[in-house]
């Protein structure tokens, strides 16, 4: 080719340049380049068939090598450096490109009309408003002006305005937008800041300039509706979603390493469970945190080459996809701001959300909150019965909400519904939103410790200290304890006459340890600045010491501290969903299973909740389903849209059908009306489900004659249409006889049986759960549930009950297994168990295999004990020791005394010893569960016990067998 090009060059007189084709940086990186190439096509170095790269020149050569390779062309090089002279790009940072808002007919000014609607919104909310309450709008529509954010709170208003005015939900608020007065004029919010003590400032700062950051929450189901009517206000070219990129993790860069170099993956897989769990670790990090990996790595040579390898390509791009909220909005359109690229036929940006902002373009996230869906249909549901019915409705201070929430019955309640969050409510006992703002904002990482203190100070108000009297109006809310980043604001405001935005502007710098302001912010704070108009603690008649006292409090729990305005917005939807439950239990339930029935598990959760509250989920009735969950009577009938193979066309037409000529009569008459809309496949499936079951028939009787009957109408049908054709025929047929139903005597499926077809139709247990009979009997035995562990798993920041290599013991149905002959020549079982709040693999391997092996079939009943299996790419396996029928168990049951069976009010805790880590979370769960009952906590390596006061509740005994293993928790 390069001969090709030089007599094209000599022929004709035109420049010639010289390149080099670059893949990579240095020569070095040529290895790991060929390890990347493999990871992507899942090949392995010693694969003799697998693309490569032939040379390991693909890097960036220097001019002197780009000079050796051509010497009798130096003037391509030349030519080379002056078109890169020619290429020319600044980025522009530090200013801003926001679209410009499209003014209403009538009006030209932007300022005037942003004005206008915050006045008028003000009347509305505020109609008995003081003027101090208008002061407080007239100066945040001032900074808003003067920083130059008129039109974004437009923009923001008029699409959320379009969205409530259309019946899409729209979160009440989220972030700290909520503590501005103008975003709950504009109707952007629906938090009252002067209700909740909310601040502007730490939303809007005139004294550190940096764009707003408004985050909505939509209507899961309709917040693209949202998104496309931005494209159509302000041009589709001028509007895109955010690419985002999934990298590589320092565990997950081990393994593909490892699977590249052939390595054996048990050897792999040890390696990298010597990485420590964190969200933000890296290789490096762990080679410093973890001692069995630093000294893998330093021993052996293989271990060093794998790390060194994995280090290289950790934190590189693994694929790219689009943001799941991200939009950004422009001026002109946005490819002159930025490269477009497409992903699933959508306008995605090329460059990430943090460099958008950083370049001055207006990004916004348009999130997607399933609880507003599920509100929105809980309401539907009630306004069948009560047309009039509205959330805004809803009282804030109901007190049998606050007594259900006191019991802990929590579960489906949004942001509550975790075990901790459970035993926060049952020992705080919270009697307002603000209680439910401060559970929200302290069950996280840091304000966990703080806790007890909180629902001692709850409980008695006598335990509430105040350092100082100015701190009471501050604090009083929070019974003493600093909890959010809005008093640690007013702390500095009041005590030390800071002004808001300077108080942001500490509190920013704090929770950054930021180490030298928080020095210099001492000494002010003591007292004073008067260079920045700072009066000090002391010059308020503070002591020194106090204030000392004061500020240190404050660095302790400013980096914890929560921002209130997005607690509050979240408490009160929090609320919202615990009074549906409370108040219309049917119509809430039937909308939140309805919300997750594409996550078998949480589904198998939300039933469990329907039987606690005394519901029973009805199978599907082709006379009274809709498409999904609905109400009958006292119970939920399940949806048609879920059968499996009924599709959601099928069923807009039966329900069609149902309104148009009333409810089906029987068998035959809804194979005659829908015989033209359903295929023998979907009639099979609605009588294996149970749809028919209300007309009276066995499911036997139906799947023995159902085929028999659609042919009938089929053959009937095709006389009529044959004798329509007739035309000159002189003869006249009879009428065909009517298709009739002829039942054969056969005895119905048994109860295990009609579960496995709704199994099998539905995906779920309907009329009643094989574990239903043994659930007590795992109980006994200590078995935890197997949604724990897998809700446990997928938390964001890492499990917090179980870990990899623990203990434990579970019970279900073994729904299906296969085995493998393994590297060995050994043969072991992959085994799915399910009971009735998940699903999870069990890893059978040899010895248990030939032990239990009579024991593994489909629909057995099986308690099982092994040790917990994490692998990053899979969910939670449990590495199976024991596997044995419950049968076997309930029999053991039985030969006990009754003394033996009764359960009492003592919870004892085996522990190894004192200094066992596991100890603090033990003390921090068991001071959320105060009562007049008691926890005995047993100590092996001394034999001593140590009682303490607590209620023992359901959720403290499946948190406490979560975390310490079934075997040692027992409730006597």
């Amino acid at each position: 080719m390069n001969a090709g090009i030089i007599r094209l060059h000599e022929e004709t007189g035109i420049p010639i340049i010289a390149t080099n084709d670059a893949h990579y940086l240095t020569r070095e990186d040529a290895e790991t380049q060929d390890i990347l190439m493999c990871i992507q096509m899942g090949k392995t170095l010693d694969d003799p068939g697998r693309m490569k790269f032939e040379t390991e020149e693909f890097y960036i050569k220097s001019e002197q090598e780009m000079l050796a390779l051509f010497p009798q062309y130096p003037e391509a090089i030349e030519n080379t450096a002056k078109i890169a002279e020619l290429c020319s790009m600044d980025f522009e940072f530090g200013h801003y490109h926001l679209p410009e808002f499209k003014l209403p007919q009538g009006w030209e000014d932007a300022t005037e009309y942003f004005k206008h609607l915050c006045r008028k919104g003000f009347e509305w909310r505020y109609p008995n408003g003081t003027e101090e309450n208008r002061k407080q709008l007239e100066y945040e529509m001032g900074v808003i002006e003067q920083m130059g954010f008129v039109d974004y709170f437009l923009i923001v208003s008029d699409f959320i305005g379009y969205a409530k005015s259309h019946g899409i939900p729209v979160g009440p608020g989220r972030g700290s937008a909520a503590g501005s007065m103008v975003s709950y004029c504009l109707n952007i919010t629906d938090i009252d800041p002067l209700k909740y003590s909310l601040y502007f400032e730490r939303f809007l700062n005139p004294e550190r300039v940096t764009m707003p950051d408004i985050d909505i929450d939509f209507c899961i189901r309709r917040r693209q509706a949202v998104i496309d009517y931005v494209s159509q206000k302000y041009g589709a070219d001028h509007v895109a979603q955010i690419v985002t990129f999934g990298t590589m993790k320092a565990k997950a860069a081990i393994r593909d390493v490892g699977r590249v170099l052939n390595l054996p993956y048990a050897e792999v897989d040890n390696i990298a469970k010597q990485v420590p769990f964190s969200l933000d670790m890296t290789l490096d990090k762990a080679l410093e945190l973890s001692k069995p990996f630093r000294e893998l790595y330093d021993e052996n040579e293989t271990v060093r080459k794998l790390v060194d390898t994995a280090r290289k390509l950790e934190g590189m791009p693994r694929n790219a996809s689009t943001h799941a909220a991200g939009v950004v909005i422009t001026k002109k359109p946005v490819y002159e701001y930025v490269p477009l690229a497409t992903n699933d036929d959508l306008a995605v940006t090329q460059y990430t959300m943090v460099t958008l902002e950083e370049l001055g373009l207006l990004k916004m996230d348009f999130l997607g909150l399933r609880n507003l869906t599920i509100l929105d249909d809980a309401m539907e549901l009630v306004r069948q019965e009560q047309p009039d019915f509205s959330i805004a409705d809803i009282p804030d201070n109901d007190p049998e909400v606050y007594k259900m929430l006191c019991e802990g019955r929590t579960s489906g309640v949004f942001q509550m519904e975790s075990a901790g969050m459970t035993g926060v409510c049952v020992g705080l006992k919270p009697k307002s939103v603000e209680d439910i703002t401060a559970i929200i904002a302290l069950y996280r990482p840091g304000p966990m410790d703080s806790i007890p203190r909180f629902i001692a100070c709850a409980q008695d108000p006598k335990l509430v200290r105040y350092k100082h009297p100015l701190l009471e109006p501050i604090l009083s809310v929070t019974y003493g304890c600093i909890v959010y980043q809005e008093q640690v604001i007013e702390i500095f405001r009041r005590l030390a006459g800071y002004s808001l935005g300077q108080a942001d502007m500490v509190r920013r710098a704090m929770s950054k340890k930021k180490e030298k302001d928080i020095i210099r912010e001492r000494e002010s704070f003591l007292h004073g600045d008067p260079a920045r108009n700072i009066t000090g603690c002391v010059a308020h008649g503070i002591p020194e010491e106090v204030a000392q006292s004061i500020y240190d409090e404050i660095l302790d729990f400013a980096s914890y501290a929560f921002n209130k305005a997005h607690a509050v917005s979240y408490a009160v939807v929090a609320y919202q969903t615990a009074w549906f439950k409370c108040h219309y239990p049917r119509q809430y339930l039937a909308a939140l299973l309805t919300s997750v029935l594409d996550d078998q598990d949480k589904v198998a959760e939300y039933i469990g909740e329907c039987k606690n509250c005394g519901i029973s989920l009805l199978p599907p009735d082709v006379n009274e389903s809709g498409t999904t969950f609905t109400v009958s009577g006292e119970n939920l009938r399940f949806g048609l849209a879920a059968v499996k193979g009924v599709g959601v066309g099928a069923v807009d037409a039966l329900l069609a059908e149902r309104v148009r000529n009333g409810p089906f009569t029987d068998f035959v008459d809804f194979c005659e009306r829908m015989f033209e809309e359903v295929n023998r496949r979907v009639v099979e499936n609605l009588i294996k489900c149970g749809a028919f079951d209300s007309m009276g028939y066995r499911r036997s009787q139906l799947l023995a004659v159902f085929g028999q009957v659609l042919d009938g109408i089929a053959a009937a049908r095709k006389r009529n249409v044959e004798g329509q054709l007739d035309l000159f025929g002189m003869t006249a047929e009879e009428d065909a006889a009517p298709v009739t139903l002829q039942l054969p005597d056969l005895p119905e499926f048994s109860p295990q049986e009609r579960m496995a077809m709704e199994k099998e139709t539905t995906g779920l247990y309907l009329s009643g759960h094989p574990m239903d009979a043994y659930r007590q009997a795992a109980r006994n035995r200590g078995a935890v549930s197997v949604g724990s562990i897998l809700a446990d798993f997928k938390r964001e920041e890492g499990p917090a009950t179980y870990r990899d290599e623990q203990k434990v013991t579970v019970a279900g149905i073994i729904s299906r297994y296969k085995t493998k002959t393994t590297r060995n020549n050994t043969l072991m079982a992959y085994v799915t168990l399910e009971d009735d709040t998940g699903a999870m693999e069990l890893l059978v391997f040899s010895r248990t295999l030939g032990e239990s092996g009579n024991y593994i079939r489909e629909n057995s009943p099986v308690i099982v004990t092994g040790k917990i299996s994490v692998r990053d790419e899979k969910e939670p396996q449990i590495m199976c020791d024991t596997l044995r029928p419950i049968e076997d168990l309930e029999q053991e049951l039985q030969r006990q005394p009754a003394s033996a069976q009764a359960t009492g009010s003592k919870l004892y805790l085996k522990l190894p010893c004192r200094e066992d880590p596991r100890m603090r979370k033990i003390k921090l769960v068991l001071s959320m569960f105060p009562g007049e009952g008691q926890a005995v906590l047993y100590f092996e390596d001394t034999g001593t016990r140590v009682g303490t006061p607590c209620v023992v509740h359901p959720s403290l005994v499946a948190e406490m067998r979560e975390l310490l293993g079934s075997e040692n928790v027992v409730v006597k």
